[in-house]
């Protein structure tokens, strides 16, 4: 791993240098695909790795044929894979295989989110390459573990939130629980991935040596469930679907107004104080009816009752006017445009403007982790299939325009 530095590249907005991010020099063989895994290649590709995705010959990433499509290309894959090369070689040939042997020299990690066994039938293992670069760091993502009676059982986003109990706690109470709208189930492995991969980074300047980090997706929902676990030790039973409320603390959820609704959050009897005071029921805060979370929640449908004849008649905008003034955590609810369009996303710069090789100019949503006074690049395009094949070969491994050309009509590689 070379050590970080200031890429000498500079932004046609600006002479400031910019800075590919803290893993610039982290060279990362990514052979995930769908979503678990390139939710994870693509952070480490946000810290500034150098993510290589290999993806077989034909329609590559499954995703690529996911609709809808603008101009060919399709919504899902761009959305997990901007800042990577894409690299096509297949994987059935003598050829393909020793090519990715030969990648495996001059990486530092390996992403894969197969079932269990199936990189150790195409000769990809951990035991096979590890022995090839000892310092290879090999993170295996998968629905349920390289090891448990699940270990070979196929796993959906859904199927993850149902089996974590975490489906069970999502929806609106007394009705059928409701898949999250965002597939956290999936996505826990871009959280769990990288952790594990830069933790390992970290252990291998000290040893020298990488490592096998097995990621369960069942295992991160399991995780996931933090109070909600705990509540069920406590209890001996499980927490039932509180729809926007929180089991405990009240008020907490989706509030009427005039002409829609309004998320207000009370935490602690201070916050109880001020939504008060910003209702103008000040005789609430010590009414023993309610000076208490655990009363609150008790006489839940009362204070909510309380609350909701207020809010209804005020408009969204009024409410959190009035909330805010008085510092009480409060939202409007925003679709999915008006989020990434709101003035605290622009501030963030959250979308940016990014060149694609088919598209041309598109908004893709930015890296959503930021090192103040180190400028990075726009995030590059996610690639169009096999878009650096050659540029990969030939900088990477060194080959020649006229191997490359061979492995070319061998149909080694596209």
């Amino acid at each position: 791993m070379e050590e970080t530095r200031m890429d000498e590249t500079r932004t046609k907005e600006s002479n400031t240098p910019t800075w590919a991010g803290p893993l610039k020099g982290v060279r990362v063989l990514d052979f995930t695909r769908v979503l678990a895994g390139p939710s994870a290649s693509l952070a480490l590709a946000d810290l500034g790795a150098e993510v290589i995705k290999v993806e077989p010959p034909g329609t590559g990433d499954e995703t690529r044929t996911f609709p809808p499509f603008r101009e060919g290309e399709s919504h899902y894959y761009i959305s997990v894979n901007r800042g990577k090369k894409s690299i096509v070689i297949d994987l059935k040939t003598d050829a393909g295989l020793q090519l990715i042997k030969d990648l495996v020299l001059e990486c530092d990690v390996l992403l894969e989110n197969y079932r269990p066994g199936v990189m150790d039938r195409l000769g990809l293992g951990y035991e096979t390459l590890s022995a090839i670069n000892p310092r290879l760091i090999y993170c295996a993502i998968s629905g349920f573990g390289q090891t448990g009676p699940l270990k070979d059982k196929p796993s959906f986003d859904i199927v993850l939130q149902a089996l974590s109990g975490a489906l069970s706690v999502n929806g609106e109470p007394g009705a059928m629980p409701t898949k999250m709208g965002i597939p956290l189930g999936d996505l826990i492995g871009g959280v769990n991935g990288p952790i594990g991969i830069l933790a390992a980074l970290y252990e291998r300047s000290v040893t020298g040596k990488g490592r096998l980090i097995d990621v369960s997706l069942l295992d991160g929902m399991i995780g996931m469930l933090g109070y909600l676990a705990q509540l069920a030790f406590f209890k001996g039973e499980d927490p039932k679907p509180q729809g926007s409320q929180h089991p405990n603390l009240v008020p907490y959820g989706n509030f009427p107004a005039k002409d829609g609704s309004i998320i207000i959050a009370c935490l602690t009897n201070t916050f109880w104080e001020r939504i008060c005071t910003a209702l103008s029921m000040p005789e609430r805060i010590t009414d023993p009816l309610f000076n208490s979370i655990e009363k609150r929640r008790d006489r839940r449908d009362l204070v909510n009752e309380l609350i909701s004849n207020y809010t209804r008649e005020k408009t969204v905008a009024e409410l959190e006017i009035l909330l805010s003034e008085h510092q009480v955590p409060n939202a409007p609810i925003l679709g999915v445009l008006e989020a990434l369009s709101q003035p605290q996303a622009v501030a963030r710069e959250m979308v940016v403007e990014t060149e694609h090789k088919t598209l041309g100019k598109i908004p893709i949503v930015n890296r959503p982790i930021r090192f103040p006074g180190d400028k990075q690049p726009v995030p590059a395009a996610p690639p169009v299939l096999g878009q650096h094949t050659d540029e990969v070969l030939s900088d990477v491994l060194k080959l020649s325009p006229e191997q490359i050309r061979q492995l070319r009509e061998g149909s080694v590689v596209c």
